[in-house]
């Protein structure tokens, strides 16, 4: 061997070793950093003219486990779809209380009941009829305030759902600058790991809001589609359509065209069902919030405010009703119409001909809705059929619950129930998708940077340049001995 080609031996064996130990201090200070892959450099023979010259950086590589990213992405998406139905789901619960606490529908109910009970026994007493008034007010507005609860749920999923939107439109658009990059850089041999690390933070962004699947294509070039096949990035970035509703009623549906569905250049896509591309992530639990579980609830609702109203709005309750007239509880201040039933309980009113509040007059409430004087204040026959209407058992006229035969507090009971076992049951898969979750970003920490190692290799790595200074300070020696002697 030459001393020039020892040198040069030794010269690119200083280059290859000092782009390793950057390449792996790289790797520790990014040990933690979000959607960082592993990097290594690749080594071979650099051969000039037949002969060995040393060694040579074929390239850097990221090791990134394909299956298990794409795995955890998906767990990633079912988490943010189980988190968002469990707060609706909560919210829900929290909007008709618990039954042991002041302030739920329970309570209020069983402080109506109360109320009724004691004025038949007193039916002379102002002060019980008053009661009786006064509870039934807080009834209503229990139902109502439940609703607002509701629909102002509905409003916020309405806005999510348009944030979320913009944030895959704008994120799309950099991935597809970031495809013009890569194939920029791949095709003048640069150093294209950067870039990929942060093409794979961005889609890790996407697959959040909706699973995800990737494609690889020519020239480190990808395609993502969503889980339900429609296309998000394949060449250029789709363009997904939506517009935010600012105010929304419990009659409002995509059905009815109150509300938008969502729209992926210009083609719609259904929100919901076997159908629908968007399903797994945020994104669809926020339109499952919008258009579903919000409207099963309010549906719930507005079937308990029905039973309500029409338990009063019977002549063999009260005799002194006209036909058409409203009972006790009415629809805004009208008789209640079985066609429009959606959004009930946000308008259920005490009839304000017993309402002091409202102008009318408590002896009603003794003597009859439609008595135009007050009659003999000792007779309790009307509120005892009152309080009989209350807690008899009817059958339900709505379709929100199952069919059969309950008092108003069974039906109560009902709504309560269900919407403990909904948010149980939502607490319990948010549970096991984010345990799902942890256990796989885990396991992809795992097979990650490991510290010890990279410190181990660093050794190895101060051992080759050592050896290769040595060889290059030799080649010095044997010069400057040459030149000696050539003295």
């Amino acid at each position: 061997m030459s001393v020039t080609s020892a040198l040069a031996g030794a010269l690119s064996g200083l280059s290859a070793t000092a782009r390793q130990a950057e390449i792996l201090s790289s790797n520790v200070a990014n040990a933690t950093t979000p959607g960082y892959a592993r990097r290594q450099v690749s080594l071979g023979s650099a051969v000039l003219a037949g002969q060995g010259q040393g060694v040579q950086v074929l390239g850097v590589t990221r090791d990134v486990d394909r299956y298990l990213l794409g795995e955890r992405r998906i767990a990633q998406a079912g988490s943010g779809d189980r988190d968002v139905r469990a707060e609706f789901l909560t919210r829900v619960e929290q909007a008709l209380g618990t039954p042991d606490s002041a302030g739920s529908l329970a309570a209020r109910l069983a402080a109506f009941d109360q109320a009724l009970v004691e004025a038949a026994g007193r039916p002379e007493s102002q002060a019980r009829l008053n009661g009786i008034a006064t509870t039934a007010r807080s009834l209503a507005a229990g139902l109502a305030d439940a609703t607002d609860a509701i629909q102002a749920a509905r409003a916020t999923a309405d806005r999510q759902i348009g944030d979320a939107v913009g944030t895959l439109n704008s994120t799309l658009a950099q991935l597809q600058e970031l495809n013009v990059e890569l194939r920029s850089f791949t095709g003048a041999g640069r150093d294209i790991s950067a870039l990929l690390d942060k093409r794979q933070q961005l889609v890790d962004q996407i697959s959040a809001i909706v699973p995800v699947r990737e494609v690889p294509r020519d020239l480190n070039q990808i395609a993502l589609y969503t889980a339900g096949g429609a296309p998000l990035l394949d060449g250029s970035a789709a363009v997904i359509g939506f517009s935010t509703t600012h105010t929304i009623t419990p009659e409002m549906t995509q059905a009815s065209g109150g509300l938008s569905g969502i729209t992926i250049n210009g083609r719609p896509y259904d929100t919901a069902g076997s159908a629908s591309p968007i399903l797994g992530g945020t994104l669809g639990a926020l339109f499952a919030v919008r258009d579903d579980l919000a409207v099963s609830a309010q549906g719930r609702l507005d079937a308990a405010a029905r039973d309500l109203v029409e338990r009063f709005s019977s002549a063999t309750v009260d005799p002194t009703l006209v036909p058409g007239a409203p009972g006790l509880f009415t629809d805004a201040g009208a008789a209640f119409d079985p066609l429009n039933e959606a959004g009930l309980a946000g308008r259920l009113t005490l009839n304000a001909a017993a309402d002091p509040a409202q102008g009318g007059a408590l002896f009603r409430l003794r003597d009859g809705l439609g008595a135009a004087t007050e009659g003999a204040p000792g007779n309790g026959t009307l509120l005892t059929a009152l309080h009989d209407a209350l807690t008899g058992a009817r059958p339900l006229s709505s379709a929100g619950f199952a069919a059969g035969t309950r008092s108003f507090a069974t039906l109560t009971a009902d709504l309560m129930s269900d919407a403990s076992s909904l948010r149980l049951s939502a607490q319990s898969e948010q549970g096991f998708a984010a345990a799902k979750l942890t256990a796989l970003t885990d396991l992809e920490a795992q097979n990650g940077i490991d510290t010890d190692q990279e410190m181990q290799e660093l050794l190895v790595i101060e051992k080759n340049y050592a050896a290769n200074a040595k060889v290059i300070q030799a080649v010095a020696d044997m010069i400057d001995t040459l030149i000696r002697l050539d003295g």
